[in-house]
């Protein structure tokens, strides 16, 4: 689950007056997962393919309640679906300008980075990743379409001839590290690679948090980990971002360490925490 954290806005600026605004998890914000680079790309290449920590909102705004049992949390493998994730995982972890040039325009090109990129992930194809799975939480389109067009349009897919929305996301990566993210310690030694994995990029969908998505969205996470064999699942967390410190505790994370105050510093954005948890039947 993505967090925002408290830090400020990293905005790039385009041509024609045009912002955007990446932002970092914040205490004030939601549920979101992926690492954040420092380097800021020319206005043709914006941002860098999203691989982030966690995103939950601790703001007042009102959300809206759905049919659970409707929800579907599954991994993801069409390109539709993948699609999908890729422009909610735009809409939860970037900022536009409302007064900003082409927004669409924009918000297409980073979803496009995202999926390309995502596919490669998924595919085995990303150096450093044994494995990487897209997790997602869709709901019927029937059941979202009167309170949130722009959700609607922007995150659609088809599966097997019914319209679907996903609403919430992450990814389980199979690997000993994340760039640019603390290390886990768990397992030990030769193997560690095989053993090991981190949730990234987790986010739900703003209108629709406190429905128990993120929670759904780690349970499965933790059952395709077993299927792999990880005994060690490992998630980066924003220090001061409590209510996503509280749903892992509340899936059995635990205190691992934390991120050097230098380290966040050099990479300009808030601390975070690295959190733990073993898979259980599979330690060896």
């Amino acid at each position: 689950m993505a967090l925002l954290l408290s830090s400020p806005h990293v905005t790039v600026t385009y041509p024609s007056s045009s912002s955007v605004s990446h932002t970092p998890l914040n205490s004030n914000c939601s549920l979101s997962s992926f690492t954040f680079r420092r380097t800021l790309y020319s206005s043709r290449r914006l941002q860098p393919p999203i691989t982030v920590a966690s995103h939950l909102c601790t703001t007042t705004t009102s959300t809206t309640t759905v049919d659970t049992s409707l929800l579907n949390v599954a991994e993801a493998f069409s390109e539709d679906q993948l699609w999908a994730a890729s422009c909610l995982r735009v809409r939860s972890f970037y900022n536009f300008a409302p007064t900003a040039y082409a927004i669409h325009d924009h918000k297409r090109d980073l979803a496009q980075r995202e999926f390309e990129a995502l596919k490669e992930r998924v595919a085995g194809k990303r150096e450093g990743f044994r494995r990487v799975s897209c997790i997602n939480a869709t709901l019927p389109l029937s059941e979202l379409s009167s309170f949130s067009d722009d959700l609607c349009a922007e995150c659609k897919f088809s599966d097997n001839g019914e319209d679907r929305v996903v609403v919430g996301t992450l990814d389980l990566n199979q690997c000993l590290r994340l760039p640019d993210e603390i290390t886990g310690m768990k397992p030990e030694g030769i193997g560690a690679d095989f053993l090991r994995a981190y949730l990234s990029n987790v986010c739900v969908a703003k209108e629709l948090h406190r429905n128990g998505l993120g929670y759904s969205l780690v349970a499965k996470s933790k059952i395709v980990a077993q299927d792999w064999g990880i005994t060690d699942l490992y998630v980066h967390v924003a220090f001061d971002n409590e209510p996503a410190k509280n749903l892992y505790m509340k899936s059995s994370f635990v205190y691992e360490m934390d991120e050097p105050a230098w380290q966040a510093r050099f990479l300009d954005r808030p601390r975070r925490l690295l959190l733990w948890t073993g898979l259980p039947g599979m330690q060896l």
